[in-house]
């Protein structure tokens, strides 16, 4: 197991690997693990550190203290210029697509409230394990500030209908609630979330890595295609997927009935 820990007067995150699991917790709870600029870039930093590490097979976003995060830093978003306010967002959008475009799978332990920048964060996660005291939301429309970045993370999660009565209205969704339109995939009791995200990334560690790398890739990239762009992507997609070396390794041992050897090629 290794840690290190990444802190100023902005920033204070945590990264740690142990037994092929990358976790990154943001660690600021007095401030209510804030998104505040330098820590965005930190956490940007970090995914692609866990990503560059062949111990890594699965990245689980997480945070102390009582909030997953209020979201951005609104103290430094106030008497700002416009570039100033460009940095903010394009970082935010740097970390947010970070997320998807490392091979590992990302999954958020969400503990307590995601609200505006960590509902997004959350959202933008491949996975989504949530404490049953959590709650979701996008109050932006209440001081101001439309949750518009929220906003395609979001609606991309739950649907139209769903994500504008979040956003319109600003009032947060429990866990069950979340589970139920699709920003979540099961709420556990609060004492079992580390628990269950680690028995969920020990089920996605069992295959190949090539493979979940290949997978992840193909889904972000068909899901917004018409159908058929999307079948003949996907199409190429498995063709070249089942000649790698892992697919075929794979497909035999199911045949001889016995457990694949990946080499992660």
């Amino acid at each position: 197991m290794s840690q290190t820990q990444v802190e100023n007067t902005a920033v204070k995150i945590s990264v740690e690997e142990s037994v092929g699991l990358g976790f990154l917790t943001l660690d600021r709870p007095a401030r209510r693990n804030p998104l505040s600029a330098e820590t965005m870039r930190e956490v940007t930093a970090a995914l692609l550190e866990l990503s560059a590490d062949e111990r890594v097979r699965v990245v689980v976003v997480r945070a102390e203290g009582p909030v997953f995060s209020a979201g951005h830093d609104l103290t430094e978003m106030i008497g700002r210029t416009l570039e100033d306010e460009r940095a903010i967002f394009d970082g935010c959008t740097e970390m947010m697509e970070t997320v998807q475009r490392i091979p590992q799978p990302v999954i958020a332990a969400v503990q307590g409230p995601a609200i505006a920048a960590g509902c997004q964060l959350a959202a933008s996660c491949d996975l989504v394990v949530a404490a049953s005291n959590a709650v979701f939301g996008t109050p932006g429309v209440k001081i101001g500030l439309f949750c518009s970045t929220p906003m395609v993370a979001l609606s991309r999660a739950v649907g139209r209908k769903r994500s504008m009565q979040m956003l319109l209205t600003g009032q947060t969704i429990d866990a069950g609630t979340a589970a139920d339109w699709g920003l979540v995939n099961f709420v556990v009791a609060p004492e079992d979330l580390d628990r269950e995200v680690r028995e969920l990334a020990g089920k996605i560690t069992t295959a190949s890595p090539l493979t979940v790398k290949i997978g992840k890739q193909a889904f972000y990239h068909q899901i917004d295609l018409p159908q058929a762009q999307a079948y003949e992507a996907m199409a190429e997609t498995m063709a070249t997927n089942a000649v790698t070396c892992d697919a075929q390794e794979g497909m035999q041992a199911f045949v001889d009935k016995r457990k694949p050897e990946w080499r992660n090629k």
